[in-house]
C-alpha cells in the first residue's frame, strides 16, 4: 500500500490528537477493511469507495466511547458495503453478458495463504454472488474472518440467533456450489506453464491435454468490448476459442504475460502498455477447469499491483 493511496483513503493528516488517533487506527486496519469490502462487493473500485465512506464516518466518532476500534471499523465497513451491494445488484440486472468480479493483481504471499487465496478467487467470488446481501456479509465475516456471532450481529443489525441461522444457511449454500478441492501454488504454476508452452508452439493437442473435460470459459466485456456473452463449456470448444484468441494476440503484436490475480495464476494481455484483458485461471487436479476473461475497461482501471489483502 503506497503513501498516496493511504492519504487518499484516510483524508488529510494532521489536526488534533483525536484526528491523529483516528487516522492511526484506520490505517492499522485498512487492509482488513479493504478485503472485507472487496469480498462482499467483488469490485476494488467499490471497495475503495466504501473505505472512503467508512473513513468519513469514523473521523466523526468520539474514540473515547469506542471499546474495540477494529470491531467498530468492521461494523461501519460492513454496513456501507451492504448498502452498496444492494445498489450493485440492481445494476447487474441490466448488465450486458456475464458479470465477473473486478480482478486484482496480488502479491505472491497471497497465493501462499491457501484459504485467503481461495476466498478471493474468481470462482469463489462468483459463488458469493449467488447469496443474498446479508447472507454474503455474514458468510464473509464468519467463514473468512472468523468473527464472533455477536460481533457480526452488530455489523448486520440482526440478533445473534438470527445470524447463526443465516450463517448456517449461507454455509450450506456455498458448500453446494464452491469449486471442489484446493490446489498448491506449484501445481497451478505447472498447469499455467504447460498452457503457455502449448500456446507458444500452436500445439492444439497440447492445449487440450491441459484442459479439464468440463472446463468453462466466461467472458466479461460489459457491452463495451467484445466478449463471449454466454459460458463456453467443454475442452474442445474452449480449446479452439483460446487457440484462436492467442493467434489474434500474436498477429496483433500484443503481449501475453503471466501474473498472479486474486491469489491464482493468470495471464495479462497488454496492448501499447495498457491492459486489454485479464485472463484468470482456475486449476484443479493439475488441469485448467475455468477461464475468466475480464475485458470491461471499467474493471481494469483499478488494477492494484501487490494489493494488500488481509485476514
Amino acid at each position: 500500500m503506497d503513501s498516496e493511496r493511504t492519504q487518499d483513503a484516510t483524508g488529510p493528516a494532521g489536526g488534533d490528537g483525536g484526528t491523529d488517533a483516528a487516522t492511526e487506527a484506520f490505517v492499522a486496519h485498512r487492509n482488513l477493511l479493504f478485503t472485507v469490502a472487496y469480498e462482499m462487493l467483488g469490485s476494488a473500485a467499490d471497495a475503495e469507495d466504501v473505505l472512503q465512506e467508512t473513513w468519513l464516518r469514523w473521523a466523526g466518532v468520539d474514540l473515547g466511547t469506542v471499546r474495540d476500534h477494529r470491531a467498530y471499523l468492521v461494523r461501519i465497513t460492513t454496513r456501507q458495503a451492504l448498502t452498496r451491494l444492494r445498489t450493485l445488484g440492481r445494476r447487474k440486472e441490466s448488465y450486458v453478458g456475464e458479470w465477473l468480479p473486478e480482478p486484482l493483481l496480488t502479491a505472491p504471499d497471497v497465493a501462499e495463504d491457501v484459504e485467503l487465496a481461495d476466498s478471493v478467487s474468481m470462482a469463489m467470488l462468483l459463488v458469493l454472488e449467488t447469496l443474498a446481501p446479508t447472507e454474503r456479509a455474514v458468510f464473509v465475516l464468519r467463514e473468512v474472518f472468523d468473527l464472533g456471532y455477536d460481533e457480526i450481529a452488530e455489523a448486520v443489525e440482526k440478533s445473534p440467533a438470527a445470524v447463526r441461522q443465516i450463517a448456517h444457511r449461507a454455509r450450506n449454500h456455498v458448500a453446494a456450489r464452491r469449486p471442489r478441492g484446493t490446489v498448491s501454488r506449484s501445481q497451478a504454476q505447472s498447469a499455467l506453464d504447460a498452457f503457455l508452452r502449448a500456446a507458444d508452439t500452436g500445439d492444439l493437442q497440447g492445449l487440450l491435454d491441459v484442459l479439464a473435460p468440463d472446463v468453462v470459459f466466461l467472458g466479461d466485456g460489459g457491452g463495451v468490448r467484445q466478449a463471449v456473452l454466454k459460458p463456453i463449456v467443454g475442452a474442445a470448444k474452449v480449446g479452439r476459442l483460446v487457440a484462436a484468441g492467442i493467434g489474434n494476440i500474436n498477429a496483433s503484436g500484443w503481449s501475453l504475460a503471466p501474473a498472479q490475480v486474486n491469489g491464482h495464476p493468470a495471464l495479462l494481455v497488454t496492448a501499447d502498455g495498457e491492459v486489454d484483458t485479464v485472463l484468470a485461471l482456475r486449476v484443479a487436479d493439475g488441469l485448467i477447469t475455468g477461464f475468466y476473461a475480464v475485458r470491461n475497461p471499467a474493471k481494469l482501471t483499478h488494477m492494484l499491483k501487490e494489493t494488500a489483502l488481509s485476514r
